[in-house]
């Protein structure tokens, strides 16, 4: 029997719903919670807060994984390639610094494999990678309504239309990490 090796991994690609939903489907995943890092504002933010744009939080999802089933590094590819990671504080029609694409890195061996897949995704890219790349500091956990939004909404407008092209293009391009 293997021990797990389970490790971190905190960033926000727009609305955490999104995230969330993707790196629910990714084998090695063994949770993935939504909620807000990289504040200004002391104390734990509302989501209603943190919409308001003044608290400096991103909407995240800290993604707990199995680093024997999949890495650091793999995990971070799946995040650079299900979002837009050249739109500065927007994904989609979702505006405000609280949907910015950024990576809290968790010790210096995640700072370093963020950098070095930044820089490696770029030339897929027509505009410049602006994904953030900051330590991480605190996490908070959304309010209980934002977990498993997907899953607890399949049908809802924004999982329709934002959602699901996001989990097929997951599906078309990372088809042998999933679940």
């Amino acid at each position: 029997m293997t021990t797990k090796n389970l490790k971190q991994a905190t960033f926000g690609g727009g609305c955490f719903w999104c995230t969330e939903a993707v790196f629910q489907e990714v084998n090695g995943v063994e949770k993935v919670v939504s909620g807000y890092s990289g504040g200004h504002v002391p104390g734990h933010p509302t989501y209603r807060e943190i919409c308001s744009g003044l608290t400096g939080h991103a909407e995240v999802v800290q993604v707990t994984f199995d680093a024997h089933i999949i890495s650091y590094e793999e995990i971070l590819v799946i995040f650079m390639t299900t979002h837009d990671p050249t739109t500065l504080n927007r994904q989609g029609a979702d505006k405000g610094t609280q949907y910015r694409s950024v990576i809290f890195y968790h010790n210096e061996a995640q700072r370093v494999i963020s950098e070095t897949v930044v820089k490696r995704m770029q030339p897929y890219y027509e505009s410049p990678i602006v994904t953030q790349i900051a330590p991480f500091d605190v996490f908070y956990e959304a309010e209980q309504e934002h977990q498993d939004f997907y899953k607890n909404n399949p049908d809802y407008g924004y999982c329709t239309f934002v959602i699901n092209p996001k989990l097929a293009k997951l599906k078309q391009m990372h088809a042998n990490k999933l679940k």
